[in-house]
């Protein structure tokens, strides 16, 4: 019987532990800078981490964004990080369902992600065409940039994405 999977917002405390996990499920991203500045940058939307056994095994970082032809509240979910000995096992499933529960209660109407398209489309998430990446993506990317609409029914939502200082650095959108 597998020990279920407490998720509850991050705190400064939970650091040490995501240095560790990020290069454990990243090896070849060096994505710590970009958590450290979104942790620290009062654009974060939510930042969540899944316990098991009170030890930290996953994070997710969602991100307030607008767009520059809507005024609509749109979030930059990623990234999304499972300790290797805890995936396949529903744990990213669960954070990302939380996530999207918090976006809704926020008041967000889209959710965004430049991420693995066989996974988040499981998580209801499909290509995006109508809001465009803050950078041009390479061509073989472009089923990388999904979406999923929250509420019952959300506003248009058109332009291009502008996100935060955190994710103004060119290369996190480029391979």
């Amino acid at each position: 019987m597998t020990t279920p999977l407490h998720i509850r917002p991050s705190t400064p405390t939970d650091w040490p532990t995501l240095q560790t996990l990020y290069p454990k499920a990243f090896p070849d991203e060096e994505l710590l800078p970009l958590v450290k500045e979104l942790l620290q940058d009062d654009t974060l939307s939510t930042s969540l981490v899944g316990t098991i056994n009170n030890q930290v095994v996953s994070h997710i970082l969602l991100t307030n964004c607008t767009t520059d032809q809507s005024k609509s509240p749109v979030a930059l979910l990623g990234p999304l990080a499972v300790s290797p000995a805890h995936q396949k096992q529903g744990n990213g499933t669960a954070l990302i369902k939380q996530s999207l529960q918090s976006m809704n209660d926020q008041g967000k109407v889209k959710i965004v992600v430049l991420g693995d398209p066989a996974y988040y489309s499981r998580h209801g998430f499909s290509p995006e065409s109508q809001l465009s990446p803050p950078y041009a993506l390479p061509p073989e990317w472009y089923g990388a940039w999904q979406s999923q609409s929250i509420g019952d029914i959300p506003p248009p939502c058109t332009g291009t994405l502008i996100v935060p200082k955190p994710w103004q650095h060119k290369a996190l959108w480029l391979p």
